[in-house]
């Protein structure tokens, strides 16, 4: 198979990408939360944004395993020894699955590394879907599903993350738009359930009512996720998860009639919440949006886990033009903090 492999990878590099997402209702999706909570209806808003992670795949060494990210030393290992626990892991392990030797995996993102935009899972997509078309290349597999490579996406990283996995960034990375998805436990029938919150002839006007910031300071998912995990387990906090899922819902609800004031009110509900069972999701910049957000009726929110990386703004278009005066007067007290676009992405991972 490396022969292969190399012939076509010698011939024409395979390329793909996908975008990544900011979202309201995260960690529901992750089942330890879902599951218990499921007569409560969890569920999980995102919106996929075209700041998308490119993944190319090229010939390299026979045996060998290499891949370049921004951010991250390039490293190369013998595919029947590289490390799933190295911060380029997951490339790693999916490389493993795919038993694709003698490839190297240059990865771009035109997000900040690291940002609570879910560019790994982004990454992971990405790099699953050029691998499916490689192999259909070959003649010895198939372009998977979108459905199909956000579950294979999502399966890998929860089999080397080490902590419990979500499915919402994999969801947005393969599906792209606006959307709420639905939990449910996948016995008799699909995990989830997709619902289009707004179709594409909408998206321009609903960017004016957003904003988006990195804050400068990357974020770990784990440490939050895992101290969230831990108090679910222990039986603290429950009924503040299905105070979270309401906002949800009435955040959902406010969006579909098109109330961004509403929303924005919701929004501010579930990050109070947040904020009450771990403060630290916020760093001082990351307190500093939210509470101007606040002051000028709108909502914030920080993306993924927090605790660093992104925040997010929800209001009136009348609203969000001073918030984002005051945004910016703010990020530029740290270096690396600033303003994102926001272009809402409608056609999720792609295969050039």
């Amino acid at each position: 198979m490396y022969n292969d492999l190399r012939n076509i990878l010698e011939s024409e590099h395979i390329e793909a990408s996908a975008p990544c997402r900011i979202d309201m209702g995260g960690t529901l999706d992750i089942s330890t939360f879902h599951y218990p909570l499921r007569h409560f209806s969890p569920c999980t808003f995102n919106i996929a944004l075209d700041l998308r992670t490119r993944v190319c795949l090229s010939a390299y060494n026979k045996g060998m395993v290499k891949v370049s990210s921004k951010g991250f030393q390039s490293v190369e290992y013998p595919l029947s020894a590289v490390p799933f626990d190295h911060p380029l892991g997951l490339m790693f392990a999916i490389a493993v699955y795919f038993g694709a030797e003698g490839v190297h995996i240059q990865i771009e993102s035109l997000s900040p590394p690291r940002s609570a935009l879910g560019g790994s899972s982004s990454a992971a997509v990405a790099l699953i879907a050029a691998f499916s078309k490689l192999f259909e290349k070959i003649g010895t597999g198939k372009i998977l599903s979108r459905k199909d490579t956000a579950m294979l996406a999502y399966a890998i990283e929860g089999s080397v993350a080490g902590v419990p996995c979500g499915l919402q960034d994999q969801l947005a990375a393969a599906y792209g738009g606006v959307n709420t998805w639905y939990w449910f436990d996948g016995i008799k029938g699909s995990c989830f359930k997709k619902k289009a919150v707004y179709q594409k002839k909408f998206f321009k006007n609903f960017e004016k009512h957003l904003l988006l910031a990195y804050c400068g300071v990357p974020h770990v998912s784990k440490d939050i996720n895992g101290k969230w995990v831990k108090q679910f387990v222990s039986g603290r906090h429950r009924e503040i998860w299905a105070e979270i899922i309401a906002y949800t819902h009435r955040f959902v609800d406010a969006l579909t009639k098109r109330d961004f004031k509403y929303a924005a009110e919701s929004m501010n509900g579930e990050m109070a919440l947040r904020r009450k069972m771990t403060p630290e999701v916020l760093d001082s910049i990351g307190e500093k949006l939210a509470d101007s957000a606040i002051r000028n009726n709108c909502g914030a929110r920080f993306t993924g886990a927090g605790g660093g990386g992104c925040i997010w703004a929800i209001g009136e278009n009348e609203d969000i033009a001073k918030l984002k005066r005051e945004w910016e007067s703010i990020l530029s007290e740290r270096k690396e903090a600033r303003m994102l676009d926001v272009n809402i992405d409608s056609k999720g991972f792609l295969i050039q």
